[in-house]
């Protein structure tokens, strides 16, 4: 007569347990992935940006976050990027570590106020810019080294070029 198996000793049990690892795995790995969705929704809305046109007029629509903040995708110079709209910034303002991304080259530097006070940042120009139908070319910008974030402040070196109009959460913008 053989000695009994030790549990961890029967092919079986070893099997279904693996199995069941890797079902847990599976499944922490899909809620992790559907809540980072979501979540990223919930921060940008507008990941694809409504656009009418009608009589020559491009219109775009926009979503405000719950955070209050109007933040869509949209491209410079071809890539894929997302904007933070700012009224309160002159130009837009992109960071430092997507300059060559975005295939841009630093001009001239000069001082830009900013609400952590004064710093030095480099004129650019963007080919092109995109958001939802609007395009724009030749797009006055600059480039800022000491922003980490991956947003890009659309400031008013575009916005001063388009109708702008704000209803509760909505903010439809007219080229």
């Amino acid at each position: 007569m053989e000695p009994p198996q030790h549990p961890a000793q029967q092919p079986g049990k070893s099997i279904g347990r693996g199995m069941m690892i890797a079902g847990w795995l599976i499944v922490l790995a899909l809620l992790t992935w559907v809540f980072g969705n979501w979540e990223e929704s919930r921060y940008n809305p507008n990941q694809n940006v409504a656009t009418t046109s009608s009589g020559g007029q491009v219109e775009v629509s926009l979503q405000r976050n719950r955070w209050g903040h109007y933040v869509a995708n949209g491209t410079i110079n071809g890539k894929t990027v997302t904007y933070l709209l700012d009224t309160g910034a002159t130009d837009v303002s992109i960071p430092g570590h997507l300059e060559k991304k975005l295939g841009l080259s630093r001009g001239r530097s000069f001082n830009a106020s900013t609400a952590n006070g004064i710093i030095q940042v480099y004129g650019t120009t963007l080919d092109t810019f995109t958001l939802g139908g609007i395009e724009m070319r030749n797009v006055r910008a600059s480039i800022n080294p000491h922003m980490k974030a991956n947003e890009i402040l659309l400031g008013m070196s575009v916005l001063q070029h388009l109708e702008l109009v704000q209803k509760g959460d909505s903010l439809t913008i007219r080229q």
